[in-house]
């Protein structure tokens, strides 16, 4: 706890809550990661060992309880727990439906740097005689059906591949199937790009082109690699129309960025302003665990489990973080599948 005070509970829940929620900390001086993002080591949370905690759930449920015996005849209502899976497709596909240039370029690098095995995937994709390794659209739908979830897919619709920005052409024919059929199912989201973050014209020229292959209003977005900035990405956001954002989270460590297992509106702390952008908090990313943490898929497991022991505890809303090429038949994922499946009927136990 901290503004500590005088009274019942010791300390100034509200203040405490406000400083966290509004991300009050990330208004300061601050170190920047290697890709320009506020550094996670910087956090009130990680210099005090509660980034895995959802504190502000477990305040409240305290706050709730204690007033619960000061006014035994009054209703206090309960949250429940809510699971909401998200996919960000940065790359819809290894090897598939990239223009030759690509291919070509991707087939010199196995040969230069001796990946004989990878240039013989890459050949046996290309010709049809072997599914894309990224390719787990299928897998995914059929889960979500067997366990009645209600996933979000962000697509990243970049028109140029430049830095980090490695999805197939948005308007190429494979890229425009693959949004209409999830779009069909499932909602969607903009992935605004990594170039969206320079250039401030490009995140509503992505959003009408998803948009206009969906045939969906788009209001929902998460920033590619979690790159946000506060309060410019937000009020940019706002700008171009979007009221549900998924990008509190950390793109280089799991854990409560906001400390809260629960979706909440944006305060514009600069302009001391309500705003109308609805925030939905993540706390577990697999590129996090398998990159930043160095997690086997079993230690993932673990992790998973004990977010969703923490959250169930507190009747938070758990939401993950996954890509599509985590579910294929990529080696280097081998085993995530299987945890993601298990994990999955866990929760719908």
């Amino acid at each position: 706890a901290f503004f500590k005070t005088e009274g019942n509970f010791g300390f100034d829940f509200f203040a405490a809550i406000f400083y966290l929620l509004s991300r009050y900390e990330e208004y300061l001086p601050h170190t920047k990661d290697e890709y320009g993002r506020y550094a996670h080591t910087n956090s009130l949370a990680y210099k005090n060992d509660f980034l895995n905690l959802p504190l502000i759930n477990i305040w409240l449920k305290d706050v709730r309880s204690k007033l619960a015996t000061a006014f035994p005849n009054h209703h206090f209502p309960f949250s429940t727990f809510q699971f909401i899976p998200t996919y960000d497709i940065d790359e819809a596909y290894a090897y598939k439906h990239k223009s030759s240039f690509r291919m070509l370029g991707g087939a010199v690098k196995d040969v230069l740097s001796g990946s004989f095995p990878q240039l013989k995937q890459r050949l046996k994709v290309v010709l049809g005689n072997e599914a894309d390794p990224y390719d787990s659209y299928k897998w995914l739908n059929d889960l979500h059906s067997k366990y009645h979830l209600k996933p979000i897919y962000f697509f990243l619709m970049a028109e140029k591949k430049k830095a980090y920005d490695k999805n197939i052409p948005p308007f190429s024919l494979p890229m425009q199937q693959l949004i209409k059929q999830h779009a069909e199912k499932y909602k969607i989201g903009i992935h605004p790009s990594w170039q969206s973050g320079d250039d401030d014209t490009l995140m509503n020229k992505e959003k009408e082109n998803l948009e206009h292959i969906s045939e969906k209003t788009i209001t929902t977005s998460r920033q590619h690699y979690v790159r946000f900035a506060l309060p410019s990405t937000f009020r940019q956001l706002l700008a171009n129309g979007i009221i549900e954002d998924h990008s509190m989270g950390y793109g280089s460590i799991n854990g409560f960025r906001a400390s809260v297992a629960a979706p909440f509106y944006w305060y514009d702390l600069e302009k001391e302003e309500q705003t109308s952008l609805l925030l939905y908090p993540f706390c577990f990313m697999d590129a996090n665990a398998y990159y930043e943490q160095k997690q086997t898929a079993l230690e993932a497991a673990d992790e998973l489990a004990y977010y969703y022991e923490q959250i169930k505890k507190v009747n938070g809303t758990f939401i993950t973080l996954w890509h599509n090429n985590f579910f294929g038949s990529d080696e280097r994922f081998k085993g995530w599948k299987e945890v993601y499946e298990a994990f999955v009927g866990k929760i719908a136990e």
